[in-house]
């Protein structure tokens, strides 16, 4: 995004107050992008897009980006998908749920959504989908009325960034950045405990993923001494 683009304008539409109230100040804290309101429903939700609509373009109210949780007390976020798409609302939509369900994954890809954060994430995993997205909303803008095809491509390479090879099964990407996130700004190595409490996840699984980046040689993996029985291991990113 140029340094002249006008912010884009985000509707958070989360039906829990905490999540939604996290998810407006992350918004806040990306560069070129401002929050225009957080709707709890998807009736909501329309009612705002459609109040958006008819407002000036560049104006405060205006909506380029939706931000979508999947399980609405109304709607299921797919019919509000369907329905946003079906009333021809010119904006663009990024999946940000728990719902790892590959069925309703691959709905919101064909409805259209152009990016799908996994919960739980941090700010760093958040602010790198919507600069992805944003860079793809520059190189779209900067297309003339007819593009070419290398152009299209490299437009949509932006949502789509290239990732490192294969992970093992039962690993995701997404939730491998959070944890990767967590060690970078962790002030001291933590445990599998302590990651697990901080990412809402259980130990189990976020030891899976510490296991998986020590052995890839990002994190140091050592014994933590001073308590009682064997050395519980903490984990620490290596600068």
């Amino acid at each position: 995004m140029t340094r002249h683009s006008p912010a884009v304008g985000v509707l958070v539409v989360e039906d829990e107050e905490i999540p939604a109230e996290a998810h407006a100040e992350y918004v806040r804290r990306t560069p070129g992008f401002r929050l225009a309101g957080i709707a709890r429903t998807g009736a909501e939700a329309l009612e705002a897009l459609k109040d958006a609509e008819s407002a000036p373009s560049g104006s405060e109210a205006e909506i380029g980006l939706v931000l979508l949780d999947m399980n609405l007390p109304d709607l299921h976020g797919l019919d509000l998908l369907r329905r946003i798409r079906g009333a021809g609302l010119p904006v663009d939509v990024i999946a940000i749920t728990a719902v790892r369900d590959l069925a309703v994954v691959r709905s919101a890809m064909s409805g259209g959504i152009v990016q799908y954060l996994i919960k739980p994430f941090t700010y760093s995993a958040f602010s790198a989908k919507l600069t992805a997205y944003a860079e793809y909303r520059r190189r779209m803008a900067e297309q003339a009325a007819s593009t070419t095809q290398s152009e299209v491509d490299s437009a949509f390479a932006a949502l789509r960034p290239a990732v490192a090879g294969q992970l093992p099964k039962g690993l995701s990407a997404e939730t491998l950045e959070a944890v990767a996130d967590l060690l970078k700004g962790a002030r001291a190595p933590l445990s599998a405990t302590e990651a697990a409490e901080s990412l809402a996840m259980s130990r189990i699984t976020t030891r899976r993923y510490l296991e998986y980046l020590a052995d890839q040689q990002s994190v140091l993996r050592s014994p933590r001494y001073g308590t009682r029985g064997r050395p519980e291991l903490e984990y620490s990113w290596r600068r």
